[in-house]
């Protein structure tokens, strides 16, 4: 989602900052902007195009400084536009608000809540908005909080603010100076080195500083962090007193990916991902030797021991990932298991068991309403929490006792590929391993899992040289506006991901049911303008998968069934299929999910759209 980058340093920041956009521009954004410290005054660029053409904007106008901040903005308050575009200047008060830019320049992330009241109170004491956002409320308050020092404006305009952020700020009138701070939406701090020695910089993401630094500092909610040339100091709000007092952050050195990651021979980032879900699995199975809990950390055996049912909370497609992992949970390991989407988990009333492993599923690990959910369970006393996220370093490893990292590799494209498949390898063992602990797995049953998940990304890459098949039914699909998506049992929640896959890069509305349900109301729809796209493996439930395909066809529907090769499915008029190469077992709902990627990307591709910036969408979704 929005991305922020800011720097402090004795050179030109602006190509740095620029950079950074860049990095972050896999997240998804519909404008963006910069903004720097110019020859005493705050000078700025904004674009609703992409970050490239803000740099020629920036080149143009020339504008450079050592004190910047930069941002890409998608959008929340106010429609996608150069005057709702970050940074957000102050616009001092009376007649000063209409004379020219003020003292402070901002760029936020998050969400505020109470940024209508703030907003009246402001507009009242004579400041003048020219924006929808609600950031535009936080310049302005920074501004009239502002009596000579930027950290003490920050830190008497936080504790209003009701909602979440991430902030960063310079004042016109204190040159290399940029102060930050967070709530509840992540923010960096970098430490520079050798060639940047001396300088500070902020990010939303440790990515955005690929090249720049690898020293960094992951802030905590309530920290302000103070940037200055040779130094920089983090401050944190007692609850109790409300004070802000100096605390010391863990420096570390990270490796980030550039999000710049090479194409090689494919047209977008999601197909070269699909096509990588191979290695990802092997890289994610790489130190899988044996089952046992301490796959998830030290402890694990204690924590397993000490839980007798699963919560999972995730969103999206991680939210499909749980609910297959729910069927393996109660099948494998025999243990209840509920799987609650995160964002309306926290706002209803459940009833809490401290005897719970609550398990967060995310690929960035910076999902917000996924962290609020994980926040709530905790303070319903529920403090066994587990996390299976591709990325080691985010706010859900650190927030969480145990974790499962799988091992995807940055995911550039929006709508998720292999980190769903490498979910679903890390919640497949989690089962496993709650089976072993429950005395449910026995040695060789432990023995054909392993000897299955080995040879996965073997099966993998069978189903990829599908892809020539897949491309003749995109061709069909790209003519429709709907199609219906049908699963039974474990293949259900895969059928739920194949259809948010075609309606998030193609635009096409796509619905997907349990198969039994057709005649509970779905099957009206089918006509023979309405393709039906059926998973269809050789389990308990085909015969009853075939009698809901033949609902489908005595109403003249067109099947697309994806089938295993045993399942006695042969193509015929108003039948098409492809067969998959092996039945897999409970493993089938991984390989199943790859020809369900390849439909909805080459869908896409045939319809023109932008396939790895799908619109209205973003990678890291960080506000509620």
């Amino acid at each position: 989602m929005c991305g922020i980058v800011g720097a402090v340093s004795q050179q030109d920041i602006v190509p740095i900052l620029l950079e950074g956009l860049k990095r972050l521009e896999y997240r998804g954004y519909d404008s963006c902007g910069v903004a720097v410290h110019q020859d005493g005054q705050l000078r700025r660029a904004r674009s609703t195009s992409r970050v490239a053409e803000l740099q020629a904007l920036a080149s143009e106008d020339r504008v450079a400084s050592g004190t910047g901040i930069a941002h890409t903005r998608w959008a929340t308050h106010g429609a996608p536009a150069v005057h709702n575009a970050h940074p957000h200047f102050s616009h001092g008060t009376g007649e000063a608000a209409h004379s020219g830019p003020g003292r402070i320049a901002l760029v936020h992330n998050g969400i505020i809540e109470n940024y209508a009241e703030l907003r009246a109170q402001l507009q009242q004491r004579g400041y003048v908005f020219h924006s929808q956002t609600d950031t535009e409320v936080i310049a302005h308050l920074v501004d009239w909080h502002y009596q000579g020092d930027l950290l003490e404006a920050v830190q008497a305009t936080v504790p209003h603010l009701k909602g979440a952020f991430a902030i960063a700020v310079f004042c016109r009138d204190e040159p290399h100076r940029v102060v930050g701070a967070r709530e509840g939406s992540p923010l960096v701090l970098g430490v520079g080195r050798e060639q940047h020695a001396g300088a500070h910089f902020l990010a939303s993401d440790a990515m955005a500083l690929a090249g720049v630094t690898d020293q960094i500092v992951y802030l905590e909610d309530g920290d302000v962090v103070d940037l200055q040339l040779g130094r920089c100091w983090i401050s944190h709000q007692d609850a109790a007193s409300g004070r802000f007092e100096a605390v010391q952050r863990e420096v570390r050195t990270v490796q980030a990916h550039s999000g710049a990651a090479e194409l090689g021979p494919y047209r977008h980032y999601m197909q070269k991902e699909i096509f990588e879900q191979p290695r990802a699995i092997a890289n994610t199975l790489d130190a899988v030797t044996h089952i046992c809990p301490e796959l998830f950390g030290d402890g694990a055996h204690r924590v397993f021991t000490g839980v007798d049912r699963v919560l999972i909370l995730a969103c999206g497609t991680s939210y499909y990932a749980g609910s297959t992992a729910k069927y393996w949970l109660e099948s494998i390991a025999k243990i209840p298991t509920s799987v609650e989407i995160a964002s309306e988990y926290r706002y209803r009333d459940s009833v809490p068991d401290a005897r719970t492993l609550v398990v967060t599923i995310s690929q960035s690990g910076e999902t917000a309403d996924t962290l609020a959910a994980l926040k709530h369970a905790r303070s319903l006393g529920m403090q066994h929490t587990l996390t299976v996220c591709n990325v080691p370093t985010s706010a859900m490893v650190r927030e969480c006792q145990l974790a499962f990292i799988t091992r995807a590799g940055a995911e550039i494209g929006v709508a998720s590929t292999k980190a769903f498949t490498t979910q679903l390898v890390g919640l497949f063992l989690l089962t496993l391993a709650l089976a072993q602990v429950r005395g449910h797995l026995s040695e060789a049953d432990e023995a054909q899992h392993l000897k299955d998940l080995r040879h996965l990304p073997v099966a993998v890459q069978a189903v990829l040289a599908l892809e020539p098949q897949v491309m003749a039914w995109a061709e069909e699909f790209a003519r429709k506006e709907n199609a219906l998506f049908l699963g039974r049992g474990l293949h259900y929640p895969i059928a739920l991901e194949g259809a948010l896959k075609l309606k998030e890069i193609s635009y096409i509305h796509a619905e997907a049911y349990p198969a039994g349900e057709l005649k509970h109301g779905p099957l009206a729809l089918v006509t023979a303008d309405m393709p039906v796209v059926t998973v269809a493996p050789n389990d308990a439930l085909l015969e009853k998968l075939k009698s809901n395909m033949q609902e489908v066809r005595a109403r003249g529907g067109q099947l697309y069934v994806f089938a295993d090769g045993d399942t006695a499915i042969d193509s015929e008029p108003g039948l098409h299929v492809i067969r998959m190469p092996e039945h897999y077992g409970a493993l089938s709902p991984i390989l199943h999910t790859v020809p369900l990627q390849l439909m909805a990307y080459h869908t896409a591709c045939a319809r023109g759209t932008d396939v790895d910036k799908p619109r209205n969408l973003a990678k890291s979704v960080t506000v509620e």
